[in-house]
């Protein structure tokens, strides 16, 4: 594997871990009030781990954005997966 190559992996691995990571920090989030301490410690909890994982592996700081991303979008989607539906009339 060409050290490109194993540099892109090795994102591709840290962007899903901060995706999967957040996942259940959004479900427990929607379940708290907004802007409790328990609702920001659910948001930035998973940011240690991710800093941790980039540091670790050397990834410079342009790469940080996507990171970010993956991570709003697992709180997103583990909040959507708490919301209960509608019920149909």
């Amino acid at each position: 594997m060409s050290p490109q190559s194993q540099k892109l992996a090795t994102i591709a691995v840290i962007t899903a871990v901060a995706f999967v990571a957040n996942l259940p920090f959004g479900y427990l989030r929607q379940g708290v009030r907004k802007f409790s301490l328990l609702w920001f410690l659910y948001i930035h909890i998973s940011i240690p781990l991710v800093v941790a994982l980039r540091l670790s592996y050397g990834i410079d700081y342009p790469f940080i954005p996507i990171f970010v991303a993956a991570a709003v979008g697992g709180q997103v989607v583990g909040g959507r997966m708490r919301v209960p539906t509608r019920p149909e009339k």
